[in-house]
């Protein structure tokens, strides 16, 4: 499948700016063949345009339409075959199984998305009756369910080019729920993105469905994305990477006439609280475990783990140097893209220049900074060392990670305390060291999407149940989640009906309850006709 370069507006390709960019090979420095185009404001205006077109009649599909349209999806994704790994792999550096991995990923969620909305329950149909002799006032038949909000713009993340951009949830939920959907590709993988979209565009065309409902636009800079964000059809963004790319976003859709909802992952410092139990039953393992989190895909996932706190003890002092051990003897890794290489060298130095914290270890290894190589660092520090230097309760994109040492329990807890929102928190221990430690339990659950016991929060479960998610900064809205079928959440909005016509309400509202969903009615689950 060649690659054009070009924008797909409405399944049309189009290329206005001479302005291009190339995307390149991390690990080798090259430069790759295919010329992006720089997206133009009427390419902008123009896809928008095409989705606002194709929301009424997409959102008006039968569920299990929208369902054969994704399982499409799916089929077209594995139809691109060994390209579009390659293409993934020379973009990114990683490793072909890596990439494998992350497209099965991405066609499973998409799955998981098409079962739950064939099913029906999601939209959360609620049926109160009505009753007219009702004294002193009749009572109205009010019922409600969850509709679609319109054209959604969605970015593509850096660091999961497939399961996290054009292919990820974000993606899919919104299609799911109705939804029309214009991707800003990330321009670090470009072609990943552009492939991506060839297999979604295919699968639109394989269902039937309106040629509007999705667009890819191309841009290296800020402009593309400020520009969809700031367009008055769009209803809704999702957004995946920095804190400060998307707060800056953020601000532009609270500032819009008609602010919207900006759905921003952010990453954040993902701490682990290592209690006495685990380090007397597996300290070891425990070392191995923690370092193939923190070096895994050198270290870029928002849920890396970039503190690691415990109680001082020759326990804790074993394991710190058992950990050193691990982090010593593994190897630097190439990063995804300049910008992502260049910020960790800045943090890294920062550290270094801290008098709050001290190198516990490094990588015996020198990067190689021509192949965009990290090596992972381990620092030391206390908790006055943390509260001196809030940059350390930060997340640094990479392979690096803070020891805490705390010489009272109660520090624990000053520590717990002292951070900001975070997308997951674990404990390491046993179920006697949770219940001794319950205070430090209540404090995280409220500073935490995702509470982990004696695991790691790298490697996320995609499933029905998962939330990832966070109080600010690791994301905007702490209610919702960007991975697992709840993100569905995200893009609709609950209309209600009183006193409507039976056969001129929605199916799912309907009192023959033709899809059999389980309803809301009268305050009881049901799958019964009214």
């Amino acid at each position: 499948m060649a690659l054009t370069g070009q924008h797909y507006i409405g399944g049309i390709p189009s290329a206005e700016s001479a302005d291009v960019f190339h995307s390149r090979n991390p690990a080798t420095g090259e430069i790759l063949a295919t010329e992006f185009h720089e997206a133009t404001q009427g390419e902008i205006d123009a896809a928008v345009s095409a989705a606002v077109t194709a929301f009424n009649p997409y959102r008006q599909k039968l569920a299990e339409s929208r369902a054969d349209f994704l399982e499409a999806i799916a089929e077209e994704t594995i139809a691109l075959g060994d390209a579009f790994l390659e293409q993934t792999s020379s973009e990114t550096g990683y490793p072909l199984p890596r990439c494998s991995a992350e497209r099965d990923r991405a066609v499973g969620h998409t799955r998981q998305f098409a079962q739950l909305i064939r099913e029906g329950s999601w939209v959360d149909a609620r049926i109160d009756s009505g009753d007219p002799g009702r004294q002193p006032m009749p009572k109205p038949d009010v019922r409600s369910l969850m509709q679609p909000i319109g054209p959604v713009a969605i970015f593509g993340a850096s660091n999961f080019p497939i399961a996290i951009s054009v292919l990820g949830a974000d993606t899919m939920s919104a299609l799911a729920s109705g939804c029309p959907v214009v991707i800003k590709a990330h321009p670090a993988h470009p072609g990943t993105c552009e492939m991506a979209a060839q297999a979604v565009l295919a699968a639109a065309e394989r269902t039937g469905m309106p040629s509007g409902i999705f667009s890819l636009l191309h841009g290296r800079g800020n402009e593309v994305g400020t520009g969809l964000v700031e367009h008055p059809g769009i209803t809704a963004a999702a957004f995946t990477g920095s804190l400060a790319g998307g707060r800056a976003l953020f601000d532009v859709a609270s500032r819009r006439d008609v602010p919207i909802p900006f759905y921003a992952e952010m990453g954040s410092v993902n701490p682990l609280f290592v209690l006495p139990g685990a380090l007397e039953e597996r300290s070891e393992a425990l070392a191995r475990g923690f370092v193939a989190a923190l070096t895994q895909g050198v270290g870029q996932f928002c849920t890396n783990p970039g503190l690691v706190v415990g109680l001082q003890s020759e326990a804790w002092e074993n394991f710190a140097q058992l950990t050193s051990e691990e982090v010593t003897a593994t190897s630097p890794a190439t990063m995804l893209h300049a910008g992502i290489h260049q910020a960790y060298l800045n943090g890294l130095t920062a550290r270094k220049n801290s008098p709050s914290v001290d190198l516990l270890a490094c990588s015996d290894e020198a990067p190689d900074v021509n192949r965009l190589e990290a090596a992972p660092h381990l620092f030391s520090t206390n908790p006055q060392g943390l509260l001196d230097d809030p940059m350390l309760l930060d997340e640094l994109f990479g392979p690096v990670s803070t020891f805490a040492s705390c010489g009272e329990p109660e520090e624990l807890l000053t520590i717990a305390n002292a951070l900001e929102g975070s997308l997951s928190a674990t404990i390491h221990g046993t179920e006697e060291d949770l219940r001794e430690h319950h205070e430090l339990v209540s404090i995280l659950q409220k500073k935490t999407g995702r509470l982990i016991f004696n695991g790691f929060p790298v490697g996320l479960e995609v499933c029905h149940s998962i939330h990832h998610g966070g109080p600010y900064p690791a994301t905007t809205h702490s209610h919702y989640t960007s991975v697992g079928t709840r993100g569905i959440e995200r893009f609709v909005r609950p209309v209600c009906y009183q006193d409507w016509p039976d056969s001129l309400l929605p199916i799912e509202l309907q009192d023959a309850n033709p899809r059999g969903v389980m309803r809301l009615v009268n305050g009881e689950r049901t799958r019964s006709e009214v």
